[in-house]
């Protein structure tokens, strides 16, 4: 995203979304009236002085980011842009679904912020300031708000379910009378309308907000159709007619907040990603005075040539050079390498990186999000923009069919007026028109089978985060890893053992018993009876340095250990150890990084079904070379940055494939979310855990292989339910248009068409084995 201005949003503010309170027993009027309109939303804008929060990037060009309300869809996505889009000004447009963030960057000549957006807040979209800070607390408190809805339709839908199966089972056996059933059906009314008008209210929100705004969404025909056919009821029950659908408006509601809730929890964790990432981030830093003091400050308030310390286990809070002293530093953060590196006088150092061992001074050159670590977030967020570009199949059918079902209702209350004469029969038929086409069938075609999918996963230890992950994962073609972590456990381990004398081994663990480092960690594992501790003295970059019975005991480096080059270096390539005692022989400690159990397998059984599998490492090209011929893998790439797995990733993009990446460290999260599906071990960062689609449990890769079968086994039952939504409509609808059907009738309808789709979509629970198509 280059240089441009995201470094104050903290000092933004956010408005607190309205509660949305009212008691309504018609079903949702009242509720729907007391929506903010667009002009008192637009004035809110204003008053908040939105010319405040304009930044400017480093052409000179004004830019806003802001928070957008009332999106539910991609349409509203496509919507906002477009608006935006239409004035000349304007050079760039950019909503994230999944946080709902809107970055809109113009040219500032002559225009003035608020007009630029009036249009959108006048299509019913209104804008708040951006604050991370408070995004996580509005965004729990709409998941409560969904959640009491959700409680409230479930438990009015299964009452008033079971008042009217013995309101059907009376009618059919013609033992009920009159007064009976009435009682029943204002039981029914009690239950019904205030849960309708409390739960509906997400519903009715949106759908006045399009209408206001001049245009439809897929909330407008379902709220018409819960208000309507709750209405029609309770003039029913007041008439002592026969037929009610409280049932009706209620269940809908019931399983569309299912929907809704899973969908807005899904975006909560997404917008978690970037601040979890910076929480890597230092909060203080010990400067040194120009009188030699130290001063520990807000890292905020260091500026570049300021000096630093760092002492042993913090980590660095800038980036910066290395004025003096000598250390090792874990930068997986960068690399990807479980190694640490040793950092010296004249290096380049980088904020978020962990000092292991010694001591050192630094001279800052980057402060603030001009770190590295705020360069990994905006890479973050530019690839979380791109994938707001994704949109679902569901919302596509959406943005033609809510117009067509309003035409239809009302072609049908139109052509029934004039054929009979009676506005209220005419009323009756269109009432049933919008209920058997209500998107009921059409919203769940996704969702259950993302439930039922996510089940399946969830048996096998995968953990399904991203609520549209399993549609894209099924569309993927390419399969990137990483190497450290991923296809490898991370995990360091002797592999020479054998060619080493018992009391080499014992003598070398009692010495890097004493130490933090991976290398020295493996052989301490390795080693047994340590005995008596010894006094060690650790050299940072170099080795390990004690003194037994008078001899000078040394493990470390070859050249700490004083190795000639050439020795040795016929073996595999890896990590290697040296231990000298005195001027005795150096024995040579040879590692290796333990492949994850499945790895082989996971990748032959790719590669057979025709992906295309490449290999992105940040470690030395001698260790990645020689775990891609292992394993079979042509493509490899070796010492990569987490920006050049970012610009790898767009380039097969740009190829037209869809890659799947799966890595673990913190510097593979910018690759995790610019890639079109990701994948996560759980002992990966949390970061890379938090930005993955999927999360697998323990160390065997074949949940890779697992993961896509079932994805693509999803898409397959998510197109069939698509398919007998459809058939359900072609069949129904013309049979409610011709009078044939009875709201009650509708009803029962819907509801069946739901039915079929939950039960299609639990075959995949029940199939033992899926294949991959």
């Amino acid at each position: 995203m280059g240089e441009i201005a995201q470094k104050n949003f903290d000092n933004l503010t956010l408005r607190q979304s309205r509660d949305l309170g009212g008691d309504c027993c018609a079903a949702g009027a009242m509720a729907m009236s007391e929506v903010a309109s667009p002009a008192a939303d637009y004035d809110d804008f204003v008053s908040a002085d939105p010319t405040a929060f304009v930044e400017a990037d480093q052409d000179g060009n004004a830019i806003l980011h802001t928070l957008v309300e009332n999106m539910h869809c991609a349409n509203c996505i496509k919507t906002v842009e477009q608006t935006l889009k239409s004035n000349p000004a304007v050079l760039d447009a950019r909503v994230n679904f999944s946080t709902r963030r809107l970055f809109l960057r113009w040219r500032p000549e002559g225009i003035d912020v608020t007009d630029l957006v009036k249009p959108v807040i006048d299509q019913g979209y209104p804008l708040t300031p951006y604050n991370p800070a408070m995004i996580k607390s509005a965004a729990a408190e709409e998941n409560m708000r969904l959640l009491r809805a959700l409680a409230v339709a479930g438990f009015a839908a299964a009452n008033v379910m079971l008042l009217s199966v013995s309101v059907w089972a009376g009618l059919f056996s013609e033992d009920m009378g009159p007064a009976t059933r009435d009682f029943l059906h204002w039981i029914s009314a009690m239950v019904a309308l205030p849960a309708v008008a409390y739960a509906g209210q997400p519903f009715f929100k949106s759908a006045l907000a399009a209408v206001r705004a001049g245009r439809l969404n897929m909330d407008v025909p379902i709220s018409l159709a819960v208000i309507l056919a709750a209405g029609m009821s309770l003039a029913e029950t007041i008439q002592s007619g026969e037929h009610v659908y409280f049932d009706a408006a209620v269940t809908l509601l019931f399983f569309l907040l299912i929907g809704r809730y899973l969908d807005n929890a899904a975006r909560s964790k997404a917008r978690s990603a970037a601040e979890r990432l910076l929480l890597l981030k230092a909060v203080a830093a010990t400067i040194i005075l120009p009188d030699g003091n130290s001063k520990t400050v807000p890292v905020e308030t260091v500026t570049p040539g300021t000096r630093v310390k760092i002492m042993a286990g913090d980590r660095l809070p800038v980036d910066g050079v290395v004025s003096s002293g000598r250390s090792e530093l874990d930068v997986s953060l960068i690399t990807g390498e479980s190694l640490p590196i040793t950092v010296k006088t004249g290096d380049n150092v980088f904020a978020g990186t962990l000092n292991l061992n010694a001591p050192f001074e630094i001279e800052a050159t980057k402060t603030g999000d001009n770190t590295l670590l705020g360069d990994i977030v905006r890479l973050m967020e530019a690839a979380e923009q791109g994938r707001a570009k994704y949109v679902r199949l569901a919302d596509r059918v959406a943005e033609f069919y809510a117009p067509a079902v309003h035409l239809l209702a009302a072609a049908t209350f139109i052509g029934w007026w004039i054929l009979a004469g009676s506005w209220q029969n005419a009323l009756m038929q269109a009432v049933a028109v919008l209920i058997i086409t209500c998107p009921c069938a059409l919203g769940l075609a996704v969702p259950v089978v993302q439930v039922v999918a996510s089940g399946r996963l969830l048996m096998k230890g995968i953990l399904v985060k991203a609520a549209d992950g399993l549609e894209r994962l099924a569309e993927v073609d390419v399969v990137v890893f990483d190497k450290t972590g991923t296809l490898t456990e991370g995990r360091l381990d002797l592999i020479n053992r054998e060619e080493l004398l018992p009391e080499q081994l014992r003598l070398a663990a009692r010495v890097a018993s004493n130490s933090r480092h991976p290398l020295a960690r493996a052989v301490a594992r390795a080693g047994y009876g340590l005995g008596d501790h010894l006094e060690v003295e650790e050299c940072p970059g170099e080795g390990l340095r004690a003194a037994l019975d008078g001899e000078e005991v040394r493990l470390g480096s070859r050249a700490f250990c004083h190795v000639q080059e050439g020795v040795a270096d016929d073996q595999a390539p890896g990590p290697e150890l040296w231990l000298r005692v005195a001027n005795k022989e150096a024995v040579q400690f040879r590692f290796r990084d333990r492949l994850r159990p499945g790895a082989r397998t996971a990748i032959d059984r790719l590669k057979a079904q025709g992906f295309k599998v490449e290999l992105l490492s940040g470690d030395r090209e001698v260790v990645v070379k020689e775990l891609a011929e292992a394993l079979g893998i042509e493509n490899w790439h070796a010492e990569k940055k987490p920006e050049d797995k970012v610009a790898r990733l767009k380039t097969l993009a740009d190829q037209g494939h869809k890659v799947l990446m799966v890595g673990d460290g913190l510097n593979d999260a910018p690759a995790l979310s610019s890639a079109h599906a990701s994948l996560s071990p759980a002992s990966a960062a949390d970061i890379s855990q938090t930005t993955a689609d999927f999360v697998f449990q323990g160390k065997d890769l074949s949940a890779v292989t697992e993961t896509i079968r079932v994805a693509r086994a999803a898409r397959r039952l998510i197109f069939q339910n698509f398919s007998l939504a459809f058939l359900y409509n072609a069949i129904a609808v013309p049979l409610a248009v011709a009078g044939i059907v009875t709201p009650l009738i509708a009803a029962i309808a819907m509801s069946a068409s739901s039915l079929v789709v939950c039960l299609n979509s639990l075959r995949l629970r029940l199939e033992g084995r899926v294949a991959m198509r």
